[in-house]
């Protein structure tokens, strides 16, 4: 059981791991070497050159200005300084509504602490219940329990404290999310009304395609939208499967890396030449000529490369039954994208298509079909991950208990005995453990999002956030208290009746604050300022500054701006809200932690939002409903925790006052989604015409089919090599009005002299499946 004093261990390891990681950050921005590392946004837009110094060699590398090191905190400042609607033509509206979800928790949780702490503390802290029952049950404490709501005695009119803030708590965060809501829909409207003219706003994705033994998939394509979107079609581009080909361009740039890295090698120390091994990583086969190998790979590849062009230009496997068509109008894209478009709903499905940097082309080769079971078998997969998971959880909880265990595991005692190391144990070890546990937990859940087939990086982003929230609340969350209650309380568990073990259970749920209290430490402190010196791009970019880096080219690509990473860093807030909902009411001595994640996170990313992160996609913030959800979902949550806590309290009287809270937080919810989710996922048809109109008053020359015709072209097959451009041509030709196919009926397409005709060919292009 972790007491004040191992608290106070923690938080001060956490506070000076926070302040060097701080302090270091500073004064390594302030370094001209290191500039591209800190402020690699403002470089890949151009708007900032390395730093001009004169005199001595060394000026080139340190930062001999003395009066820069007293000014060394002013990027806290500068981060606050920009206004937001200057962030959003910065960094996009995802950035800024992402550091609202900071902003957010701040409105909910300060007035909620200064509530609870000046109401629930003393109403808890006077009282002697915990230490009644450590001497009758045996149940371990500490003194933060003791400020808790298990330190009231059973049956206490002081509950009703609790119940009201209860209802205090939810009706602030509820009153807080629809005003954020409001405020963020208005954010998402105003965007895409001012936003500038982007081939996504007048594109829809088309899948599943049905089969057509007379047509191609781009004629047949081209076909039913000339039949049923005749006065507002204007181009299309099908999808290509170049998945193997992209594999064989990564190999050869690998390869290519590897050359020049040898090369470089050999230019410093041109008396011996390099050597490797031509197995497994370098490490196995035999020993060559670095410099000709890997020419000759690169040879090969570039062999492999050509043919594997060849083919995609003759086999019309490669072509697969989807594609981007385009529209003339804003507004006819949006018609196109929100309604069904043939009598089989399975056929002809459309949506909206995502920005083409947004899309994740990789999964557009996947078959339509296998869509369903690939989901399925990610959805088992996830489950035995999450199941699986809660072993090494377990064991981490038995660090943070480990005075439960001593007496099964009596080899421990001598060290446990020892004051700092067990306070170092129980106050700083769980916290990084779990930490290093999770680490990996993206990258995983991010190839399931993958296997699963969305189509944007944007998609997978959110479908890997959900899943690590969920991953988060069942292992992190509630099998941290499962587990660390079975293992604090078994010898209470072993000597009492079946009767009392709910009760103790639900004394010892409030009493896990202090583990969260070190994972918060851990996590949202010193993590969240580790995260601004970015030690790893550092290094990184050093070491191939030194070794690969010949030209100004070389030298950006070295750069790693990076990304927010809305797959991780979303669901880490979401349990932040989580424990600091949960915990509200029921711990009040937890929620200054939360405060402090919440305002170091906020200025930390708003800085490396300004100067570092590179935006690879612009979603307009379609990922809100999913914030606002999840809040909700931890609201309702803690509410049931009350209720389960009341019940153990003997406060029958209280539960249909607490009953009510659900219920109500649940028709918020409702009122919420029916109010504001629409502008999040559908394209309001009078924003369109507006913006049509407005474009084709000011533009009224604007050749719109020029700007489109190519935006969806594979990146693979949009370079400068003639080769490419013909395959890009090849499968994107549409300079013919009509299309020449087997189908005598096709010719007279565009004939709509009489409205008779022109219902039967719609008759005929649609075909029952």
């Amino acid at each position: 059981m972790a007491t004040l004093g191992d608290i106070g261990l923690a938080a001060g390891v956490n506070i000076l791991s926070a302040l060097f990681f701080l302090i270091a950050f500073a004064i390594l921005r302030l370094q001209p070497i290191n500039d591209r590392v800190y402020f690699p946004k403002w470089y890949l837009r151009g708007l900032r050159t390395s730093p001009a110094h004169t005199g001595i060699l060394v000026s080139k590398f340190v930062n001999f200005n003395w009066r820069a090191y007293i000014r060394f905190l002013n990027w806290v400042p500068e981060a606050l300084q920009m206004p937001e609607t200057e962030l959003i033509e910065h960094a996009g509206l995802d950035s800024a509504v992402y550091l609202r979800i900071y902003l957010l928790g701040l409105k909910i949780f300060v007035p909620v602490t200064f509530l609870a702490w000046a109401i629930l503390v003393p109403v808890n802290w006077t009282n002697n219940t915990l230490a009644v029952s450590h001497v009758t049950h045996k149940v371990q404490y500490s003194d933060i329990d003791k400020l808790s709501i298990s330190n009231v005695p059973t049956g206490s009119h002081r509950f009703w404290a609790h119940i009201v803030m209860a209802y205090a708590f939810t009706f602030w965060t509820c009153y807080s999310l629809r005003k954020e809501y409001k405020t963020v829909t208005s954010m998402r409207l105003h965007f895409i009304a001012s936003e500038r003219r982007r081939p996504d706003q007048f594109t829809v994705l088309v899948r599943n395609v049905p089969p057509d033994p007379d047509e191609s998939v781009s004629e047949s394509v081209e076909h039913f939208f000339l039949v049923n979107h005749q006065e507002n079609y204007l181009t299309q581009q099908v999808v290509i499967n170049a998945n193997k080909l992209a594999k064989l361009i990564e190999e050869k740039q690998k390869r290519e890396n590897w050359l020049d890295y040898y090369q470089t090698k050999y230019s410093r120390d041109q008396s011996k030449r390099p050597v490797t091994k031509t197995g497994f990583l370098g490490i196995f086969g035999d020993k060559v000529d670095a410099i000709d190998y890997q020419t000759a790979e690169i040879e090969r590849l570039r062999e492999q490369i050509a043919e594997e062009r060849e083919r995609m230009k003759a086999d019309p496997k490669y072509i697969m039954p989807a594609a981007f068509v385009s529209f003339k109008t804003r507004w006819a894209a949006a018609v196109c994208g929100q309604t069904q478009q043939s009598r089989n709903p399975t056929l002809w499905l459309t949506e909206w298509a995502s920005e083409p940097r947004d899309v994740y082309w990789d999964n557009l080769a996947i078959p339509y079909v296998s869509l369903s079971l690939r989901r399925l078998i990610v959805a088992v997969a996830f489950f035995f991950l999450t199941f699986f998971f809660m072993i090494p959880i377990a064991i981490v909880q038995s660090f943070a208990n480990i005075e439960g265990i001593e007496k099964r595991a009596s080899f421990l005692k001598p060290v446990i005995d020892v004051p700092f190391i067990k306070s170092l144990i129980q106050g700083v070890l769980p916290g990084i453990v779990l930490k290093i546990f999770l680490i990996v937990l993206p990258t995983i859940l991010m190839i399931m999002s993958k296997f699963e087939g969305f189509i944007s990086t944007s998609a997978l982003e959110r479908r890997a956030a959900l899943r690590y929230y969920i991953f988060n609340f069942i292992n992190v969350f509630l099998v941290s208290i499962i587990a660390g209650t079975a293992f604090e309380q078994l010898n209470s568990f072993l000597h009492m009746s079946a009767n009392d073990i709910p009760k103790t259970i639900g004394v010892a749920i409030p009493m896990k604050a202090t583990f969260f209290i070190t994972y918060v430490m851990v996590d949202g402190w010193a993590g969240i300022a580790g995260e601004i010196l970015r030690l790893k791009p550092l290094i990184i970019f050093h070491l191939k500054n030194f070794l690969l880096v010949k030209t100004a080219k070389d030298r950006e690509e070295a750069m790693d701006p990076g990304s927010i990473g809305f797959n991780t860093g979303e669901p880490q807030i979401q349990l932040y809200f989580l424990l600091g909902l949960v915990y509200g009411v029921v711990t009040p001595f937890f929620l200054p932690f939360i405060l402090v994640f919440f305002a170091l996170a906020f200025v930390v990313y708003r800085h490396q939002i300004i100067n570092v992160y590179n935006q690879e996609y612009e979603s307009a913030a379609a990922f809100w409903p999913d914030v606002h959800g999840r809040i909700i979902f931890a609201l309702i949550f803690s509410q049931i925790v009350l209720i389960g806590l009341m019940s153990t309290k003997e406060a029958a009287a209280s539960a249909p006052f607490l009953l009510a809270l659900p219920v109500l937080t649940f028709y918020f919810h409702k009122f919420c989604k029916d109010r504001f989710e629409a502008a999040f996922v559908q394209y309001p048809l009078q924003e369109a015409m507006v913006r049509d109109t407005l474009e084709r008053a000011k533009e009224p020359n604007l050749n719109l089919k020029a700007y489109l015709e190519h935006a969806y072209v594979h990146p693979l097959l949009k370079n400068d090599e003639d080769e490419d451009e013909g395959l890009a041509r090849k499968f994107n030709d549409n300079d013919a009005v009509t299309i020449q196919t087997k189908r005598q009926y096709q010719r007279n397409t565009h004939d709509a002299t009489s409205s008779a005709s022109s219902s039967s060919l719609q008759r005929e292009a649609i075909p029952d499946h």
